[in-house]
């Protein structure tokens, strides 16, 4: 006999998870216990968010679902943020919270919720664990629907009285991975026509293409068809933009290349693509657009996306039987000369006396970076400079959250990601971002993570600011004030620089990078620099 909590674990462990990331509490004492005798590693964090940031991201980079932990009431409630940016960011999350005894919950009671309901919208599936005969059922399907492809977050409940109950049982097996089928010919030879008949074809690789682990395919469609690419930011990697048909995301280059470029495409070859990630409204606003959807799901049903040719099945086996109802050479890689045009404007060093800013950070940064090294970003200005003007060549590289799109992401995201990969590790991020989990700096060094952290500084949510000046020629309610974020760093214990000239921020970043230390760069912009001395 063993206990319902123990069995738990055990599940745990069958289903290969090495950490689990959360906070203690009082409700989940006996799971605390069983995690502490098994082989999985209970990471205490300092903030439900971040611990469901940190399981987000892990289910992102490894395509495992990674794993949040809390107790009932407060900390279930502050696990919702990172859970629903799983939601949105298709990424495989399997999050467990606390409830008091099962005596207790039909009143009125201490910190008793209804959180089963409280999920209920942001995850795939979500259940309360009512009796320890149902824990091996309950954790297999857990983990089969938050892996299998649309991935995202399942959710369960573990009331107090049940983890301590005993029962004979033991885990469920885990099987492969439910595999969509092939395409039917007809579809792909349809798709193929469709693709022939346009002039200019282009295929726009988002988040599935990435997530699906279907870029060695789709790139060798693109060097056999020579069709342009242009990726969402979340398909960034998809194919490196050192290839001649990239054009790098949706809105990069001089004067939005990439943008006119799919706004002349008179079809789209959407790969994979989530519209939560970017209206097609902005790329097909007339409708005129021929679109071939390819996806492991049928296209939403919106105005602006209605495709003419719908291929739902495994997304690399479709492009193989797309690209071999067509030619060599038939997309004729119609808009090349865009793509030298991005890369230099992207790939161009700073001059001595240019301004400090995001977009002139990057070409050091990158310069700094290996390809294989993995970059997360949070959300902010920041994040839109690096999607349009950081070049990415390998999938899973560059990690954006753009479906929920949530501030506070990179700090634990990156302590995910320096524990899930074996590659240098930076996360970038606005001094707003930074400040809502930088307490995860201690769960890092306590860890033993080397990473580096990179935060941007101008005393303000300048995305917001930005766009009330763009609507309105003024900005209110966006202004704040910072710590000092190298003292902040240092009373971590780890290394902190603020470097003033680019020479100083250019060694800066390839010493941090490269180390095997957890450093944080403070980069302060130029608009604060000329405020702080006028």
């Amino acid at each position: 006999m063993t206990t319902a909590s123990d069995l738990l674990v055990a599940c745990l462990e069958a289903e290969g998870v090495e950490h689990v990331f959360g906070l203690p509490g009082e409700e989940i004492e006996d799971l605390l216990f069983s995690l502490r005798e098994s082989s999985i590693t209970f990471v205490p964090t300092r903030h439900e968010q971040g611990a469901a940031f940190m399981a987000d991201v892990h289910g992102r980079l490894t395509g495992e679902a990674g794993v949040c932990l809390s107790t009932l009431g407060p900390g279930a409630t502050n696990l919702v943020t990172g859970v629903a940016d799983a939601h949105l960011d298709k990424s495989p999350v399997v999050a467990i919270t606390g409830q008091g005894g099962r005596e207790r919950l039909h009143k009125e009671s201490h910190q008793a919720l209804e959180v089963v309901d409280i999920f209920e919208p942001i995850v795939k599936w979500n259940a309360q664990l009512t009796a320890p005969e149902i824990v091996p059922e309950s954790i297999r399907k857990a983990f089969k629907l938050a892996e299998y492809e649309k991935p995202g977050a399942t959710h369960l409940e573990f009331p107090e009285d049940v983890a301590g109950e005993t029962i004979d049982a033991s885990p469920i097996p885990q099987r492969d991975q439910v595999r969509r089928p092939d395409p039917d010919t007809e579809s792909a030879a349809r798709a193929a026509r469709t693709i022939e008949a346009a002039e200019r074809p282009i295929l726009l690789a988002g988040n599935g293409a990435v997530r699906t682990r279907a870029s060695d395919r789709l790139r060798a469609f693109v060097d056999r068809l020579d069709i342009p690419v242009v990726a969402t930011y979340m398909g960034k990697g998809a194919i490196s933009d050192r290839d001649p048909a990239s054009l790098l995301t949706l809105d990069s280059g001089p004067d939005e290349e990439a943008a006119r470029a799919i706004e002349l495409a008179d079809c789209v070859v959407a790969v994979g693509y989530d519209i939560a990630e970017h209206d097609p409204a902005a790329w097909n606003p007339d409708l005129e657009t021929a679109v071939v959807h390819v996806d492991h799901e049928p296209a939403e049903v919106y105005r602006h996306y209605n495709p003419e040719v719908e291929i739902v099945a495994d997304v690399g086996a479709s492009l193989e039987a797309i690209g071999e109802n067509l030619s060599a050479g038939a997309c004729s890689l119609w808009c090349a000369d865009r793509h030298d045009r991005i890369l230099e404007h992207v790939s161009a060093p700073p001059e001595a006396d240019d301004p400090v800013t995001v977009r002139n950070v990057l070409p050091l940064l990158r310069e700094a970076m290996a390809d294989e090294d993995v970059l997360v970003s949070d959300v902010g200005n920041h994040k839109l400079a690096i999607a349009q003007n950081y070049p990415t060549y390998e999938p899973n590289t560059c990690v954006i959250s753009n479906g929920l799109a949530s501030m506070g992401i990179a700090v634990p995201g990156a302590l995910a990601a320096d524990l899930a990969v074996d590659a240098n590790v930076v996360a970038a991020t606005g001094d707003g971002g930074f400040l809502m989990n930088a307490a995860e700096i201690e769960t890092a060094t306590r860890l033993g993570c080397a990473f580096t952290i990179v935060v941007f500084t101008d005393d303000d949510y300048g995305l917001i600011s930005a766009q009330q000046v763009d609507h309105r020629g003024e900005s209110t309610g966006t202004t704040l004030s910072n710590p000092d974020f190298v003292a902040f760093a240092e009373s971590f214990g780890i290394d902190a620089r603020r470097p003033e000239t680019w020479d100083e921020i250019d060694r800066a970043l390839s010493e941090a990078v490269s180390s095997d230390d957890l450093t944080l760069i403070e980069v302060r912009l130029d608009a604060l620099r000329s405020d702080s001395s006028g």
